[in-house]
């Protein structure tokens, strides 16, 4: 059912925008900054941020339109939307993020310092290849990720092509007990098959309006190979995968924004071999909600699901209705996630509230 029109889609010069994926929400967004909606749209200053290249931005102003400019001391992502300074030089303002998919930045292990892979992402794609061994812990971790961007996170297995019909309903029994609720899908890049299930997550508001959404998965998974699907052309170099570990080779070197067959988008971003979680707003409870419902009826309320006498965890885990390494990868990444906190709060402490570094006085 289609949704009834918006002010929106009556401002004019707004068509440009909403092929970018400009919807009813980021508009709400937009006014909430107090700009004039109109003016900047006339001014062809609004656009969205496709690539980033060391300090440079690629700037989409339509699907047909673009302009690169300079992004040094904005903080930008693939997918934002920006404000373009008037002499079409530099990033100005970068407008209110509907999502991030944000994970911690891998160049200093010492620092706590987050890295926001896309934005403005309406569904995540969590990938994996049918072919190869269920990595549930990683979907999990994913998951997080996924449910703390504030994005759907819809679980897909990749290269259907590869495995026997018969293989199809264990692959998706082993994943049930991880899943939280989320939609799951088997395709083939390949053939095509279930890609259409993918493409109906690429429109949101009806058939007005394009969606964007994400794939975040590890290398060798097929992720290149289902851009190219998806997108209608070979934009995306594609690698095979080593024989001994399923793994595969780097082919995307840098996020970016792709177009879709269809009109909507996508945010293909490198593969993701480690991925370290972020400050977790509310991932971990929506990730592992089956094991906090059950917490809930433990004896304890500070229950650490340990040996504790009447905890209904270990209970559920003993009847069978629970995994111990599901239970596992949870403490693991609550863990985590407090030495991430004290990593930042150590970090914080080492400055001013101006930015500057302290001077401790021996």
């Amino acid at each position: 059912m289609t949704e009834p029109a918006h002010e929106l889609f009556k401002i004019d010069g707004v068509a440009g925008i909403v092929a970018l994926g400009w919807n009813v929400r980021l508009n709400e967004h937009m006014l909430a900054t107090s700009q004039n909606v109109s003016q900047l749209i006339s001014t062809r200053r609004v656009g969205r941020v496709g690539r980033i290249d060391r300090g440079w931005s690629t700037i989409l102003l339509s699907t047909t339109d673009s302009e690169r400019v300079r992004n040094i001391g904005a903080d930008v992502a693939v997918g934002d939307w920006v404000l373009i300074s008037e002499d079409f030089e530099r990033v100005e303002h970068v407008l209110p993020r509907g999502s991030a998919l944000t994970r911690r930045a891998s160049s200093d292990a010492m620092r706590a310092e987050s890295h926001t892979v896309a934005s403005n992402v309406d569904t995540v794609l969590v990938v994996q290849a049918a072919s190869g061994e269920v990595n549930l812990r990683r979907i999990e971790r994913e998951l997080v990720l996924a449910f703390d961007s504030g994005a759907q996170p819809v679980v897909v297995f990749n290269k259907r092509d590869e495995i026997d019909t018969s293989a199809v309903a264990d692959l998706l029994a082993q994943v049930q007990p991880v899943l939280a609720g989320v939609p799951v899908h088997v395709v083939s890049a390949r053939t095509g098959e279930g890609l259409d299930d993918l493409r109906a997550y690429t429109y949101i508001y009806g058939a007005e309006t394009p969606a964007t959404i994400a794939l975040l998965g590890a290398s060798g998974v097929g992720k290149s190979t289902l851009v190219n699907a998806l997108s209608g052309h070979d934009g995306q170099v594609t690698g095979e995968v080593r024989e001994g570990d399923q793994r595969g080779r780097h082919t995307t070197t840098a996020a970016e924004l792709v177009r879709l067959a269809n009109g909507g988008w996508l945010v293909d971003t490198p593969g993701l071999r480690a991925v370290s979680l972020w400050m977790s707003s509310n991932g971990i409870e929506r990730a592992f909600a089956d094991v906090f419902a059950v917490a809930e009826q433990c004896k304890f309320r500070d229950c650490k699901h340990e040996d504790e006498p009447g905890c209904a965890v270990q209970d559920a885990i003993k009847a069978g209705t629970l995994q111990a390494a599901r239970l596992a990868n949870m403490k693991a990444l609550v863990a985590e996630e407090l030495e991430l906190e004290e990593q930042q709060a150590v970090h914080e402490r080492g400055y001013d509230r101006k930015g500057a570094r302290k001077i401790i006085k021996k």
